[in-house]
């Protein structure tokens, strides 16, 4: 297993020998470092985590400025683990590019949706309005609450709320280029987030 994390930048598009047009989403990917290294004796599992993005030791607490001084780096912005990976081939305070990929891989982008507020069932469920005569007195409200007994709501209910902010994965993209001077992954479609938002891109779980 592999993985990097890294920062979205945007999109654009890629043409391919024959002339067809790749919409690809850009990717900082790296410079990472690695912070620690857990293993099954020690933590019960085996992962390596990685940092992304440095901060300043006087935006952090001592618990991360002291983390980050073991591996002889600056505290990260985003602090990820990646699971099922060959913990020989990493060293605390090692640097993970995003050579790590190449060109034809398939991934999972794991990153957090863009938060739209609070929002009714049309928009959030793309439930149907009722009819919009002036004496329906119906339009965009929820639709029948008989169902619900004794002031108790079922869990999974589609009712209005906070939209968005979740964290969401896209499995199975395709890695059109790998750029290792800019640390600059080229993945083939959209991956979840906001321009600069943060991801941690892992090689795809079902091949």
């Amino acid at each position: 297993m592999k993985g990097i994390l890294g920062k979205k930048l945007g999109m654009t598009q890629v043409f391919t020998a024959e002339g067809n047009v790749i919409p690809v989403t850009v990717i900082e990917a790296g410079p990472n470092v690695v912070l620690q290294k857990k293993d099954a004796e020690n933590d019960g599992y085996e992962a390596v985590q990685l940092g992304f993005s440095d901060k300043k030791e006087i935006r952090s607490n001592k618990p991360e400025a002291g983390h980050s001084k073991k591996a002889n780096t600056a505290p990260k912005r985003y602090v990820r683990e990646i699971r099922g990976i060959d913990l020989a081939a990493y060293e605390v305070g090692q640097e993970v590019k995003a050579d790590v990929f190449a060109e034809g891989d398939f991934v999972d982008v794991t990153g957090i949706s863009k938060g739209k507020g609070f929002a009714g069932v049309i928009k959030r469920w793309g439930q149907s309005r009722g009819p919009m005569a002036h004496g329906s007195r119906y339009h965009r409200r929820p639709g029948s609450m008989g169902s619900i007994q004794a002031n108790r709501v079922p869990k999974g209910k589609r009712l209005p709320g906070h939209m968005g902010n979740e964290t969401i994965t896209i499995q199975g993209l395709e890695i059109i280029k790998v750029d290792v001077e800019r640390n600059v992954l080229l993945v083939k479609g959209s991956v979840p987030g906001p321009k600069k938002g943060f991801l941690k891109i892992k090689e795809t779980i079902k091949k």
